[in-house]
């Protein structure tokens, strides 16, 4: 974001990884995270999936990485680890 404001142009860019993940990527990373398998607590209901959406989203940030020099400096696993670890850290303060 930093970089963004530094702009002499206010302009839009996407902050992506510029790859494809899964909600079930998602899931596995998260639960493993603490031991358990996400099948075991998440129920999936047919009557909720939208076969209109689209099956593949994919932030590209080609722009970012030219124009700001920007870079990912965290994978999509300790992302999902640092969520998790914030959330414990949360509830163990209640």
């Amino acid at each position: 974001m930093w970089m963004v404001l530094q702009q002499d142009r206010a302009d839009d860019y996407i902050v992506a990884t510029g790859e494809s993940r899964t909600i079930r990527n998602l899931l596995e990373t998260a639960f493993s995270r603490v031991g358990l398998n996400w099948k075991d607590h998440v129920k999936i209901d047919p009557r909720f999936k939208r076969p209109a959406d689209a099956h593949q989203l994919l932030g590209n940030p080609g722009k970012a990485v030219k124009q700001l020099g920007w870079k990912r400096t965290v994978t999509f696993e300790e992302l999902i680890h640092l969520m998790v670890d914030q959330d414990l850290k949360s509830v163990s303060r209640q």
